[in-house]
C-alpha cells in the first residue's frame, strides 16, 4: 500500500483536490488526521470518496475516547457505505495533550484500542454486542449491517506494546515514525506480535506512517516540517528520544508549550536533530533515499503531514520520491 495523510487544516475544496491528485499519482489510500481543532475528518473523507474512484479512505488515526467506540464504529461503517466499500479504519489511542485539553483521561490506551477494534468488528459483522470493559455497551447493534464490507483496521502505534498488539490482532499497523532506526526496532516488535497471531486472522501489513516534507528547495521542506515534528517530539516516549539523542527536557518543554497553546514557541524550539529524527524532509532525491531505507523494514508507506510547503505540489513530489527502484 502507498498511502497519504491529509491534515484537514485547509479548506475542504482544497483537500478534495489533493485527494484527486493523490489518486492520479497512484496512491492507494488516503487517511485524514483527527484533531478537534481541524475540520471534521469524516466530512472530508466523504467528499474525497465522492470525488475519486478507487482510493481507500479512512481516519488516520481516530481515537476511541472523544467518541464512544460503538458510535465510532457506526461512523466508519457509514463511510464504508458512502464510498462503496472503500473504507479503512485507522484507530489509535490519540494525542495525550489534545485529549487533556478536552478533559479526557487517556487511561488504559492499549485495552481501549483493542476493545474498540474487537467490538467494531462484531458490529460490522451484524452481531449484537454487550461489552463491559474500558467502555460499556448493552445490546448494541447497527441497523444496516448489509451495507458494511470487511473493513480493514490499522492501529496507529509507536510504543512496543501497541505494536505487538497490532501484529497479533489487527489487519495492519501504522507505525508513527520516520527514521530507519525506529523501524528496525519496530520490526522486532512486529515479529514478536506475529508469533502469537492466529493463522486464521489473515495477512498483516506493517505500514510506515511517516511525517514527510518534500520540496525542490530542501530548506523550505525542512522549515515546513517544524509543526508536525514539534507534536511528535513533544509526545515521544523517553526511549524514543534517547534513541536519537534528543534532549528529554527540551522535548518536554515543547510538549508543554503545545498543551498550553503556545504553538509558535513550540515550533521555534524544534531543533535540526529533531527534524532529522522525526521527519523525512528535503528534496525528492533525499526523500527517496530515506523512504527506501524505511522500506527495508516496512511493507507499506504512508506519507504524513505536512507533505511539504505546497501540499498540492508535494503530492507529486512525494509520488516521485516513492517511485524508486527498490519499490519495483
Amino acid at each position: 500500500m502507498l498511502g497519504i495523510e491529509l491534515t484537514p487544516e485547509h479548506p475542504i475544496g482544497d483537500l478534495v483536490e489533493i485527494g484527486q491528485q493523490a489518486e492520479r499519482e497512484g496512491f492507494d489510500a488516503l487517511f485524514a488526521s483527527c484533531h478537534y481543532n481541524n475540520r471534521d475528518p469524516f466530512v472530508v473523507l466523504d467528499r474525497v470518496a465522492t470525488a475519486t474512484d478507487d482510493l481507500l479512505v479512512g481516519p488516520g488515526v481516530v481515537n476511541p475516547y472523544e467518541t464512544h467506540p460503538v458510535s465510532l464504529s457506526s461512523r466508519v461503517a457509514t463511510l464504508d457505505e458512502a464510498s462503496d466499500g472503500r473504507a479503512v479504519c485507522g484507530l489509535g489511542a490519540g494525542d495525550r495533550s489534545t485529549l487533556t485539553n478536552l478533559g479526557f483521561d487517556r487511561d488504559k490506551p492499549l485495552r481501549r484500542v483493542l476493545e474498540a477494534m474487537k467490538v467494531s468488528q462484531k458490529l460490522w459483522a451484524g452481531e449484537r454486542v454487550d461489552h463491559d470493559g474500558t467502555f460499556q455497551a448493552t445490546d448494541a447493534a447497527l441497523n444496516y449491517p448489509e451495507a458494511v464490507s470487511e473493513i480493514p483496521v490499522y492501529v496507529g502505534a509507536q510504543g512496543p506494546h501497541m505494536i505487538r498488539m497490532s501484529a497479533k490482532h489487527a489487519d495492519g499497523v501504522l507505525v508513527n515514525a520516520s527514521h530507519p532506526k525506529d523501524f528496525e526496532w519496530a520490526d522486532q516488535r512486529v515479529e514478536e506480535g506475529l508469533a502469537e497471531r492466529p493463522e486464521d486472522r489473515g495477512p498483516f501489513d506493517f505500514a510506515a506512517y511517516a511525517s514527510v516534507s518534500v520540496a525542490d528547495d530542501a530548506d523550505e521542506a525542512r522549515e515546513a516540517a517544524r509543526p508536525p515534528v514539534a507534536f511528535i517530539a513533544g509526545g515521544s516516549a523517553p526511549p524514543v528520544l534517547d534513541r536519537h539523542g534528543i534532549d528529554r527536557e527540551v522535548a518536554k518543554e515543547i510538549g508543554e508549550k503545545i498543551e498550553s497553546g503556545d504553538f509558535s514557541d513550540a515550533f521555534e524550539a524544534v531543533t535540526p536533530e529533531m527534524i532529522d529524527a522525526f521527519c523525512i524532509a528535503g528534496t525528492p532525491e533525499t526523500a527517496a533515499e530515506k523512504i527506501d531505507r524505511v522500506l527495508e523494514y516496512a511493507d507499506s508507506f504512508v506519507a504524513g503531514s505536512p507533505l511539504g510547503p505546497d501540499p498540492m505540489e508535494a503530492v507529486s513530489l512525494v509520488a516521485e520520491a516513492c517511485d524508486s527502484p527498490s519499490r519495483e
